[in-house]
């Protein structure tokens, strides 16, 4: 960090009296779980359809479970929300029987699109058949869809305001568009519990000799090298892109541990902002055997490329070794920063 009235302006914070976030550059975090409870109910509640077979309303929310947040980092939003829904409606035929069932909501969250959400409606186990399921299937998932729509345009637009700050200059950034997410969709549930690695600062074993294998990857991320360098090491930022708590000692010789400890290793070479070399392993591979990583930065201008060689690959773990770091890492990181 640059010394006051020294260097880098994204640390000069004299010309602000709050002294707080400069120019947007360090990551903040607003917890929204509560309001976006209360705005979920509140447009649930709403849905309302007719048809020839009667009405059909919306009653009661009865399981609202997950989370929401909005980051901010270097003037970008970046929008995290996973809930899974149920509600109850109550149908009236045109004869004016009244019938009761659920709509299940199991997927909302920023990794799907208001298309891509599964809803299900049923009717409630001491229920006769009634064709108003067909109109709550038919129409009503169709309004619950237009809702949970509604409440992710409110979340990106009107509840994020007040996130961006204004700069050293005292000119508000605009809110700029939230990044656009990556479309490969993860899945939670890759990574088969074992015993978690040791947080012991002790030097990784040497390992055990079984057959192995090698691969290769390249990517292109749109950030700078040196950005792309402390993502990788920086523990606040690994903590995010991996969406849970991390140990991250970036030095040579620093030890790692993420997801949950499915992961851990230590770094044997760091050259800032150009190479990470790695020991790394999945706790699913055999006792003490670790891999060699090798991560080489080149800046390209607006870009920058990053080439992987991973050696030492259990025999037969090259696929899922090989999609875990495409997708938990490479992907993660695209889809939370932006890059």
């Amino acid at each position: 960090m640059a010394k006051w009235g020294e260097g880098d302006p994204r640390w000069i914070v004299e010309e602000r009296a709050d002294s707080t976030n400069v120019n947007n550059w360090h990551w903040t975090e607003r917890d929204v779980s509560a309001w976006s409870t209360e705005r979920l109910r509140h447009l649930l509640l709403s849905v309302r359809v007719e048809g020839p077979e009667g009405v059909c309303q919306v009653t009661d929310v009865s399981k609202l479970d997950g989370e929401a947040s909005i980051n901010n980092r270097k003037g970008k939003l970046f929008f995290f929300y996973e809930w899974q829904l149920r509600a109850s409606w109550l149908g009236t035929s045109c004869s004016g029987v009244k019938y009761r069932g659920s709509v299940d909501v199991t997927n909302l969250s920023d990794e799907n699109d208001e298309d891509d959400l599964d809803i299900s409606v049923s009717l409630c186990k001491d229920q006769p058949s009634t064709p108003l399921l067909d109109l709550m299937r038919r129409t009503g998932i169709k309004e619950v869809r237009k809702v949970l729509g509604e409440y992710v345009h409110q979340l990106k637009s009107e509840f994020s305001q007040g996130m961006i700050l204004p700069t050293t200059d005292g000119q508000k950034v605009p809110a700029p568009s939230p990044a656009k997410k990556n479309q490969v969709k993860t899945s939670k549930t890759q990574i088969c519990p074992a015993p978690k690695c040791s947080n012991s600062p002790a030097p990784c074993p040497t390992g055990v000799r079984i057959p192995t294998c090698s691969f290769n990857l390249k990517e292109t991320f749109q950030t700078s090298a040196d950005e792309l360098y402390r993502t990788f090491i920086n523990q606040e930022f690994v903590q995010v892109f991996t969406r849970s708590p991390a140990v991250m000692d970036g030095r040579k010789g620093g030890r790692f541990q993420l997801l949950d400890g499915s992961v851990c290793g230590e770094f044997t070479q760091l050259v800032p902002d150009q190479k990470i070399e790695m020991r790394w392993r999945f706790r699913s591979w055999p006792s003490e055997h670790y891999a060699t990583i090798s991560l080489e930065l080149e800046d390209q201008g607006d870009e920058t490329e990053l080439r992987m060689e991973c050696r030492g690959v259990p025999a037969g773990q090259e696929d899922s070794t090989r999609e875990g770091w495409t997708r938990f890492y490479f992907q993660a990181i695209k889809q939370t920063f932006g890059y």
